[in-house]
């Protein structure tokens, strides 16, 4: 059993409402949480996931029949005649996930979600700070947590996966026009899926609300010994048989984080801006990087995404 349609990405940048909203459709389900299956391998997005065996490197291959059995198992509480989705937001930092997605299933449909890249860098940064990943200023980060400008990469994956699915399977959608118009956007998902309209009226549209810290020297200070721990997050992601050390790390990590969004994530807003010179530098940094990125979909992302030039 293969989904046919994917959420892929980017991350922080809706796709946890529109997952959300999907699911809530009569005609279609969607597998909870994200899987990392076509990526499962990239040291990247899930470094968590390489594991030392001795001397020797330890990881997960797709091609693992025990691998596919559990990416196969997360679907198989699908009502039947539904239309079966998933939602990973890595797929679209990979270089791998377009053509393993295409050899899996040639008719699945790949929708991704794409947000400024400057906002959305900075919406990871704070995410990987609330997560323990990090104890660095975003400055520093952004130079030792190569998913920040990654994830902000759209313009040559996206080509990637045009290249290997075809236009017609692959839909766009801008978070700043699912925020503004959350019906029209809606309608133009449901037509690509081959779903029934749908009123985001009657549904539950719900968004991944972000909690802030009051001071970020904070947090910073605690993720000293949160990073130890978060790498024991996806403990028991894969279910099979978890190393005990694991598996109290993990609930290490657990109680933690309950700390953590209980005591000291409690604003509504990041307690500081991004620097001016940090937002200049993005800007030309990332307006090249996702160079050809407006004539790719068709629109000017100028008009959405101010300081952006390609």
């Amino acid at each position: 059993m293969t989904p046919d349609f994917i959420i892929g990405g980017a991350p922080k940048c809706g796709t946890t409402s529109l997952h959300q909203i999907l699911d809530q459709h009569p005609e279609a389900w969607v597998a909870k949480n994200e899987l990392y299956f076509f990526d499962v391998d990239d040291p990247i997005a899930h470094g968590d996931f390489l594991e030392m065996d001795g001397s020797d490197l330890s990881w997960r291959d797709p091609r693992d029949p025990a691998v596919r059995d559990f990416y196969e198992n997360r679907f198989a509480e699908a009502p039947q005649g539904c239309l079966i989705g998933e939602d990973t937001t890595t797929y679209l930092m990979s270089d791998v996930a377009a053509f393993r997605i295409q050899a899996t299933d040639p008719k699945v449909k790949v929708i991704f979600m794409l947000r400024d890249p400057v906002k959305r860098a900075f919406s990871q940064y704070w995410h990987l700070l609330r997560s323990g990943r990090t104890c660095q200023s975003f400055e520093k980060a952004l130079s030792n947590e190569p998913s920040i400008i990654l994830g902000s990469t759209y313009a040559p994956r996206l080509r990637s996966f045009y290249d290997a699915l075809g236009p017609a399977r692959v839909h766009v959608v801008l978070f700043e026009e699912f925020k503004s118009d959350q019906q029209s956007v809606m309608n133009g998902v449901t037509e690509f899926l081959g779903l029934s309209p749908m009123s985001v009226e009657t549904v539950e549209t719900w968004h991944n609300r972000t909690k802030y810290p009051a001071r970020a020297e904070t947090l910073l200070r605690l993720n000293r010994v949160g990073r130890i721990l978060v790498r024991h997050r996806y403990a028991r992601h894969f279910k099979g048989n978890v190393p005990l050390s694991s598996r109290i790390a993990h609930k290490a990590y657990r109680r933690w984080f309950r700390f953590i969004s209980r005591r000291v994530l409690t604003e509504d807003h990041p307690p500081s801006d991004m620097r001016a010179k940090t937002r200049a530098y993005l800007c030309q940094h990332l307006s090249d990087r996702n160079a050809g990125l407006s004539k790719l979909l068709g629109k000017d992302l100028s008009q959405h995404w101010p300081g952006f030039s390609q």
